[in-house]
């Protein structure tokens, strides 16, 4: 079973090498998609699993796609050609979602990576979805809502543009004093704290965040300038925070409870 988001810190021990070993295909749309990303893009994938097939599709003829081709060769992405026949028709789709269905029949894969900030890959997510397989979604923040709902997890690549030019639209680190939780926000973590709270009030942050992703495909602590879920906590006056020893482990496990009222 491919690895989701935040399952890291439940999964038990002996899983984790499995988990790690899950084959993914990365498919990326070359006409919606940046190349300060790239690097990002395979770092972030890596969480998940192993990038067995990593495929990028557009008109290489064309000279808006010349900034791809030096990192194509540098991270082993093979390009796709796809002739712009008629103007204003997205070949490029049509092939990417023809080649998904193929490798999705015949190439033991445990999910796909679909890199584009495209609607028109909406039901191409969901017919993944419905085969068994896993759905990570990739795009920019200005996605359709509908493209980012159905995948399992959708990551926002904003967060990983590796450019001084792009550096601008990164979400800077924040601290307790600067971030200003919105309500909406505020009543995602909140339920799912409740949901995997003990009778004591207190929520093991791995269940937690597995519960974040459920209700919000597209939450992830670095859109709001936090590296990880539990800088994001700390960072809410609403919370309280308690470190618990792992047993037979130096390790620390975090616990997480909405404030009582004194």
């Amino acid at each position: 079973m491919p690895l989701l988001p935040f399952s890291h810190l439940i999964a038990p021990e002996s899983q984790q090498a499995e988990i790690s070993q899950a084959k993914l295909a990365v498919l990326i749309d070359a006409d919606n998609t940046k190349p300060a990303i790239i690097e990002g893009l395979l770092n972030e994938v890596a969480k998940y699993g192993i990038a067995s097939v990593k495929r990028i599709y557009g008109d290489w003829t064309n000279n808006n796609l010349r900034s791809w081709k030096d990192r194509l060769l540098e991270y082993a992405i093979q390009p796709i050609q796809q002739f712009s026949y008629t103007t204003g028709k997205n070949a490029t789709d049509s092939a990417m979602i023809i080649d998904a269905m193929d490798l999705l029949y015949s190439q033991k894969l445990d999910g796909f990576c679909i890199v584009s900030s495209d609607s028109d890959f909406t039901r191409l997510a969901a017919r993944v979805r419905e085969s068994g397989r896993i759905v990570y979604g990739f795009g920019e923040k200005k996605t359709p809502r509908a493209f980012v709902s159905v995948c399992d997890k959708f990551i926002y690549t904003e967060i990983l543009n590796d450019s001084q030019e792009d550096e601008d639209s990164r979400a800077p680190v924040k601290n307790k004093k600067e971030f200003k939780v919105d309500k909406k926000l505020l009543k995602l973590l909140h339920d799912a704290v409740d949901d995997v709270a003990e009778e004591s009030g207190w929520a093991y942050l791995g269940g937690v965040g597995q519960k974040i992703n459920n209700r919000s495909t597209d939450f992830d602590p670095r859109n709001y300038g936090f590296k990880k879920l539990g800088d994001m906590f700390r960072a809410i006056p609403q919370f309280e925070i308690e470190e618990r020893p792992r047993a037979n482990s130096t390790a620390r496990q975090l616990y997480i409870r909405w404030k009582k009222k004194r």
